[in-house]
């Protein structure tokens, strides 16, 4: 039997193709946590997320030096100055 599908916003999906041993590990380390792989990825992701951005990361869509290094690199530079002035 089928389950119902819960009713939310559509979320866009992600797909990864994993060697059969990291599944099998996935699956182990899931269960020790008590949580399903989705679940356990899911908290993985967002914990990655939080060390890499920081509390800036809801707002990473904004063009900016600290948001981006690579960006700030290419910014930070005496040609680039002329627009911080506009």
């Amino acid at each position: 039997m089928a389950r119902p599908m819960e009713a939310s916003p559509k979320r866009p999906r992600i797909s990864v193709d994993v060697v059969p041993e990291v599944r099998r590990r996935l699956r182990l380390a899931a269960a020790k946590r008590d949580l399903t792989i989705r679940q356990y990825v899911l908290e993985a992701i967002e914990e990655r997320l939080r060390e890499d951005l920081g509390d800036e990361g809801e707002g990473v869509l904004t063009l900016t030096g600290k948001a981006d290094p690579v960006l700030a690199e290419l910014w930070d530079n005496s040609r680039d100055s002329a627009y911080d002035r506009i």
